[in-house]
């Protein structure tokens, strides 16, 4: 039922987006009518083509790169054609109210024609999206940007002054279609020379085996006192299907089973002790753990942090950041700093110093950078991979390098 609305949904957007198209000046034009109609019949067809091959063969049974291609080319295909077709439903309503008054004016109904200035218009804004996600597609997918952030603490120990933690998040392996940007992320990881590097979740899409051809690369990450990884949403296998319960969880131990191989410290709602000179250091690390009801809640907080003795400063590591006011805030307020990502920034938004703004904002309340509460601070990172769409518009794969610095 809901893959038939979802098509119905389609089928209207491809409707009115036709009127937009078919309405144009550039349309009226012999190379503008080929042009534009080629693009658009293409899009379709495609789009067609990809959710029957879905509904009826299924994911993942296409190459890789000609599925990655086709994917990008739909998902553009349809936001452009949501914007022509939101265009032509608000000349829609015009033309109602227009024709409701002259049915009360003249007791006579008359639907004038539709605008050809809002379907001109439509069809130069939807050229904004259309070439937007082409080129975030082509060259923003790996043009990883470091964000360089201190966080002030209260109190903090002299030998945890300046401290260099490096953060990465949500690397969805399975998207990758690369290799050698993603080498040179990693030599600009090192080259920070971290103390600590944290990875917040989300190691793969959905598969273990996912992450296994790029092994080698990610085992090459260093840090003074080591790597320390959690899970995110997308680790445990949730979202396909699998044969049995025991597929599921062999997927998940060979998940687990690779983080040992990357050299990186997992911890499931468990908590490791850091010595630093002469001060002592709790990094915490909670399974996935949402507010939100659409997502699982494995974490556990009480259980991670039992039998954490005294230390100087808690370093909390919980993939999604709803967590943080849900429950870090309220009961748990000897956690300095909460590291998180999940929301990837929505891949798609507006950054410029001073000033960000993403569609995530109205879902999540913290969804990248910095955020405060009393003396308690969280960083939400921006995400290292993407996810469906293989790009990023305006928000940029992130490294995050934190110090610590007393006050």
């Amino acid at each position: 039922m809901r893959f038939l609305i979802f098509i119905l949904f389609l089928s209207a957007i491809e409707w009115y987006a036709w009127q937009a198209v078919r309405l144009s000046g550039l349309y009226s034009l012999h190379w503008g009518r080929w042009t534009v109609g080629s693009i658009f019949w293409f899009l379709t067809a495609l789009a067609v083509f990809y959710f029957s091959w879905l509904g009826l063969v299924g994911s993942h049974t296409l190459p890789k790169n000609l599925e990655l291609v086709i994917r990008t080319l739909v998902m553009i295909g349809i936001f452009t054609k949501l914007f022509l077709a939101i265009f032509m439903m608000i000349d829609d309503l015009r033309r109602l109210v227009t024709g409701m008054g002259t049915l009360v004016v003249k007791q006579s109904w008359h639907m004038p024609s539709r605008s050809k200035f809002l379907a001109n218009l439509g069809l130069m804004i939807g050229a904004v999206p259309f070439f937007a996600l082409i080129y975030g597609a082509v060259r923003n997918a790996y043009r990883y940007t470091l964000f360089r952030q201190k966080v002030a603490v209260s109190g903090l120990p002299a030998a945890l002054d300046g401290l260099r933690i490096v953060q990465i998040s949500d690397i969805h392996s399975g998207s990758f279609y690369r290799e050698t940007p993603i080498d040179k992320a990693i030599e600009m990881i090192n080259a920070l020379e971290p103390d600590l590097i944290c990875f917040t979740g989300d190691l793969v899409n959905n598969e273990a085996t996912e992450i296994e051809p790029y092994l080698e690369i990610f085992s090459k990450v260093k840090a003074k006192y080591g790597v320390y990884s959690i899970l995110g949403n997308h680790d445990y296998g949730d979202y396909i299907r699998w044969p049995d319960a025991a597929a599921k969880q062999a997927n998940f131990n060979r998940l687990c089973e690779n983080h040992q191989k990357l050299g990186w410290d997992l911890l499931r709602n468990e908590h490791r002790i850091l010595e630093v000179g002469d001060a002592r250091m709790a990094i915490i690390g909670v399974e996935n753990y949402s507010a939100r009801m659409n997502f699982a809640k494995y974490g556990d907080l009480s259980e991670a942090c039992e039998g954490c003795p005294g230390v100087d400063f808690k370093l909390l590591l919980s993939h999604d950041p709803s967590h943080w006011h849900y429950e870090v805030t309220k009961a748990y307020q000897d956690i300095g700093l909460t590291l998180s990502g999940h929301t990837h920034g929505m891949q798609f938004g507006i950054e410029i110093p001073g000033f960000k703004w993403s569609p995530i904002e109205y879902v999540y309340k913290e969804w990248a950078g910095l955020y405060q509460d009393g003396e308690q601070y969280l960083y939400v990172n921006r995400g290292f991979g993407f996810l469906a769409y293989p790009g990023r518009v305006g928000i940029l794969p992130e490294i995050t390098c934190l110090e610590l610095q007393a006050v």
